[in-house]
């Protein structure tokens, strides 16, 4: 993790761990219920609400301190992977510690949440009317060429960091629509009892995130003409959905991601941009950064321009929706005061 910065209201973080024994399940859990492991507690909240007492989820990443970019799984956590019975993981780099705990897993249901975002390499094409209505059966996801997971059992090879791509795709409640899809469909075929539970729960939670896309469509007829600066990839996609422009310098956010020096020139054409008088709002990742960062925090603090923080995992008590909504209203908060 690089140096952590001080998020103005979104979030710290602390362990998702919940277990439920009520109603027998087909998992292989102990208690008969579910086994979910999920690389971090935004996907660990997500599998429970959708699971239910059916489920027993653990999360791997629960705090801030964590990096998943940089992670190195432990014993205990190879253990836990091995017992999974499904794992959900982000991709597209950002978790790949995943990917090597899943080399020694016993072919446990695989979701992968980047490749089910329009932006993932080789999803042109990505038909969500007919993904909506397909049958999700286990041979169906093995014939998908979309969301082929063959060759994630096989070693997941090919998700290293994307160039260009931005892997923080929670952020997308177009993605996310389909991710929890995609988890309700994996619960039932490992669980079918479960199925109406699974079904009604990802309703609920669907209905949430298209509260959001409708909330952030809002905010781009409210609040036109919106210049932002972000200084890290992780609200991209939040902002896109708002209509906001993005006018950071090329190369400065990601020598953040990436946790690399920001060079001298486009450190001082930042610095530039934000004294211009141009930057709405500047957007910016509570658990990465630098100097480089600081500075640009405190000229736009200077200027007067709103500095939004925003975080990767959830803070105690909260849940995904939960989060979510902060995280729109706080954005909305600075563009339109």
């Amino acid at each position: 993790m690089k140096k952590p910065v001080v998020a103005l209201a979104l979030a710290s973080v602390a362990a998702l761990t919940l277990a439920g024994c009520s109603t027998p399940a087909t998992g292989e859990g102990d208690d008969g219920t579910i086994t979910v492991v999920a690389s971090t507690n935004v996907y660990g909240d997500i599998a429970a609400t959708i699971g239910g007492d059916r489920v027993d989820v653990q999360s791997i990443i629960t705090s801030a301190s964590q990096d998943p970019h940089s992670y190195e799984a432990s014993a205990r956590d190879r253990l836990t992977v091995q017992k999974a019975d499904l794992v959900i993981e982000n991709g597209g780099g950002y978790d790949a510690f995943i990917d090597t705990l899943l080399q020694d897993a016993k072919d446990p249901h695989v979701v992968t949440a980047v490749e089910y975002s329009h932006d993932f390499p080789g999803i042109e094409g990505h038909d969500d009317e007919a993904h909506a209505d397909e049958a999700h059966s286990d041979e169906a996801h093995a014939d998908e060429a979309e969301h082929d997971h063959a060759e994630d059992e096989a070693g997941h090879e090919g998700h290293d960091h994307i160039e260009g791509f931005n892997e923080h795709v929670w952020f997308d409640p177009h993605t996310m629509i389909h991710v929890v899809e995609a988890i309700a469909d994996e619960l039932t075929a490992l669980d079918p009892d479960g199925a109406k539970e699974f079904a009604a729960n990802a309703a609920d939670l669907t209905a949430d995130l298209e509260g959001f896309e409708t909330e952030l469509a809002t905010l781009k007829t409210d609040a036109p003409d919106v210049n932002v600066f972000i200084t890290e990839p992780l609200p991209g996609y939040l902002a896109a959905a708002a209509g906001f422009t993005d006018v950071t310098p090329e190369g400065f956010a990601e020598s953040v991601e990436e946790g690399t020096d920001v060079a001298p020139a486009v450190l001082l054409e930042a610095l530039d941009v934000i004294g211009s008088g141009q930057v709405t709002a500047l957007l910016t990742n509570a658990q990465t950064g630098g100097s480089e960062t600081q500075r640009v925090e405190t000229a736009a603090k200077d200027a007067g321009i709103p500095v939004v923080a925003f975080t990767e995992l959830l803070e105690d008590g909260s849940s995904y929706s939960e989060w979510m909504s902060d995280a729109i209203q706080s954005l909305a908060a600075a563009v339109t005061s």
